[in-house]
């Protein structure tokens, strides 16, 4: 009751402070509106932290119109409470299941006091549970996670009643919820996996257990750990795709026959001519996914990129500058009557609508792609010179087919270079306005790259058909939006001023995040973990090792321990071997990671790490009668977990204004707050 007390009370303290947009509510709050609204969006995290934020504002009257249009914007009369609190109390629950994970692994209650207090005193902690984040309910599902596995763990002797059932079936939901808020749910999916392949490596080595019994065993895994946590998962989509069915910004990322199924899309129930004809207006969409429309602009390719002509340019988003006219290679195009119809092998010029240059290209180099050449904007009027002349090809057609609007795949091979037209994927520096390159390839082979569609067909003078054929199935929608969240994740390159930290800054609490506030006057919070508990973490781990090293050597020389202390090792090699690979499996694979990365991508790992806090003080602790005879150890033991506590809640003390705001002077300015708690130079409060 005590750590359920302090724990509510410390993230529910002051929730609608500040009231105005913090840090990233800038995109789950207004993911969270766009579920109210029924507006499809993209995001590189699977949706159901989004959905959840979305129906917590929904069930406290939030309506879903404030715009979260940039960080400091005021809420004034909305009702964001919500959205914060719903956050706040799942992040509530993280001490409370530390506990309980602890006590479970340890079976002592002071390593579980440790741990929560750890917890619930970490201003970090606190910062990241107060705000409309994913963070709080990712972490939320990653702990449920593991307590339900030590839980499982300890039903071992019991298999098949009411309560393994029940631990078994409670993984599973929790590992699709995590997974189910962002990628990183998978690091503890692997850490249940390893926990249940050991499992199972037990089982088969005992021999009271018949091979029927082990397939049993073996079969309710598969059941409660793969088939549920999938079915959860792909259920979470399927209402994700239910809900969000009005057309909205992330249209553009997604194919033409995704974005048929959208309400107020121009392709949903629109019609259009079927066939591709000369003088019509078009846009051309690239067929990898994420690939986008053809697009051009008045700005110029910089000086020593390829020649000094007009960019163009790959564009995820709908715009007026994705128009192009088709145009005869002789400019001849009839007004009048019925126009004809482009033909596969026909060679065309495309014009840009806005600037009147026609698409070219030439035997410079690409700007990124450097074995492909260059695409530019060339001529004025539509007039330029045999470098703008494109033959058309139907992907599986003969010489004579028809371009079947939205339906064809088509390339278009250059003629005076005979390379082929194509989207990179890659995305251009500033000068290009971090849009995709397009380049002409010199490999023919057929890829989605070099493939196109058109898309929109505007030609008034041709009869229109309904499109209303092309609607995909849930499988394909699915699996497209998932290589789109890839993609994306892969495509999150730090900018080049952007705060960018490094996994190394993180245990030693290097640098913090802002949330909110930048000068005296404004209200500020930054995030940042309590440093004594983050420093106590790190040299904790440190400790840890030496400790099993010191049981391991004892063990293996064979010195009589006694019963307790054999109880120690074992808690330690078991329970804290198990944290420790949490802790490794959620920390070091961002090492290799190449995208952009934060320090609150640390925070889960954190969690293991002060989980291994607990046991591992405690068992120092209780290892005091090594040093002296009782009651002299008794008085030690108590004496250090007075000190621990007291460290502890002193350092709250003085940090806490990070997390609760702070206003006035900066740190390193007279009557501050936090004057001379500055510790290092890379913090920035």
């Amino acid at each position: 009751m005590l750590v359920v007390g302090l724990s509510f009370s410390t993230r529910l303290y002051k929730i609608t402070e500040p009231p105005h947009v913090c840090w990233d509510e800038t995109h789950f709050g207004k993911m969270g509106s766009y579920y109210i609204n029924r507006t499809f969006f993209f995001d590189v995290h699977p949706p159901l932290g989004k959905m959840l934020i979305g129906l917590a504002g929904y069930m406290t009257g939030y309506d879903g119109t404030f715009p979260f249009i940039k960080p400091g914007d005021k809420y004034e009369h909305h009702n964001y409470w919500g959205m914060r609190g719903f956050c706040a109390v799942l992040g509530s629950f993280l001490p409370v299941f530390a506990y309980l994970i602890v006590l479970e692994l340890s079976q002592s209650h002071t390593a579980a006091l440790i741990t929560a207090s750890l917890l619930i005193f970490d201003t970090g902690c606190i910062s990241i549970s107060q705000y409309i984040l994913l963070d709080p309910i990712l972490m939320f599902f990653i702990m449920a996670a593991v307590l339900s596995m030590v839980k499982f763990n300890q039903q071992r002797h019991r298999p098949f009643t009411a309560p393994w059932w029940l631990w078994l079936v409670l993984i599973g939901v929790n590992l699709a919820g995590a997974l189910g808020v962002k990628f990183v749910g998978l690091f503890v999916i692997l850490l249940v996996g390893l926990n249940t392949v050991w499992d199972l490596w037990r089982l088969l080595g005992d021999l009271s257990l018949s091979l029927v019994d082990i397939a049993k065993h073996f079969l309710a895994r598969v059941v409660g750990l793969i088939l549920l946590p999938l079915f959860l998962y792909v259920t979470i989509f399927a209402i994700h795709f239910v809900v969000l069915n009005k057309s909205g910004p992330g249209d553009g990322f997604f194919s033409s026959a995704f974005q048929s199924r959208l309400i107020g899309n121009n392709l949903h129930n629109a019609s259009m001519p079927e066939y591709l004809a000369y003088g019509s207006t078009i846009t051309v969409k690239n067929l990898r996914i994420a690939g986008g429309y053809l697009h051009s602009h008045w700005h110029l390719y910089p000086e020593g990129v390829g020649a000094r002509q007009q960019q163009v340019t790959a564009y995820l988003h709908k715009d007026y500058n994705n128009l192009w006219l088709v145009h005869r290679q002789d400019n001849n195009t009839s007004q009048s009557g019925t126009p004809d119809l482009v033909r596969h092998g026909d060679i065309i010029r495309l014009e840009h609508k806005e600037t009147t240059r026609n698409l070219h290209s030439h035997l410079h180099e690409a700007p990124l792609t450097k074995k492909h050449f260059q695409v530019t904007g060339y001529g004025t009027n539509g007039t330029g010179d045999t470098n703008d002349l494109w033959q058309v090809e139907v992907c599986g057609g003969r010489k004579g087919d028809l371009v079947k609007v939205l339906r064809s795949k088509v390339r278009f091979l250059h003629r005076a270079t005979g390379c082929v037209l194509y989207s990179s994927g890659k995305t251009l520096p500033k000068w290009g306005w971090e849009q995709v390159e397009v380049t002409c390839s010199p490999y023919l082979k057929e890829t989605p790259s070099s493939q196109w569609n058109i898309e929109d067909h505007i030609n008034p003078r041709l009869p229109n058909i309904s499109l209303s054929v092309l609607k995909p199935h849930f499988l394909e929608i699915l699996l497209e939006s998932h290589i789109v969240m890839i993609r994306g994740n892969s495509g999150l390159k730090p900018k080049d001023n952007e705060m960018n930290s490094k996994p190394w800054h993180w245990p030693i609490n290097y640098q913090g995040l802002r949330f909110s506030g930048v000068n005296e006057t404004e209200y500020r919070v930054y995030l940042l973990g309590n440093p004594v508990i983050w420093w106590m973490n790190l040299a904790t781990l440190g400790l840890y090792l030496i400790m099993v090293a010191v049981a391991s050597v004892a063990l293996q020389r064979g010195f009589s321990l006694g019963p307790k202390r054999m109880e120690h090792a074992c808690v330690l090699m078991r329970g804290g071997g198990l944290l420790l690979l949490g802790w490794l499996l959620h920390y070091a694979p961002f090492y290799t990671m190449g995208r952009v990365l934060y320090y609150h991508h640390y925070f889960p790992a954190m969690l293991f790490s002060t989980m291994l806090t607990g046991i591992t003080l405690d068992i120092l602790l209780k290892s005091a009668d090594l040093l002296l005879h009782p009651p002299y150890s008794d008085w030690l033991q108590r004496v250090g977990q007075m000190v621990f506590l007291f460290t502890v809640l002193y350092s709250f003390y003085l940090f806490h204004p990070l997390s609760y705001g702070m206003t006035g002077p900066l740190a390193h300015e007279p009557g501050s707050a936090m004057a001379g708690l500055k510790w290092m130079d890379s913090w920035e409060f």
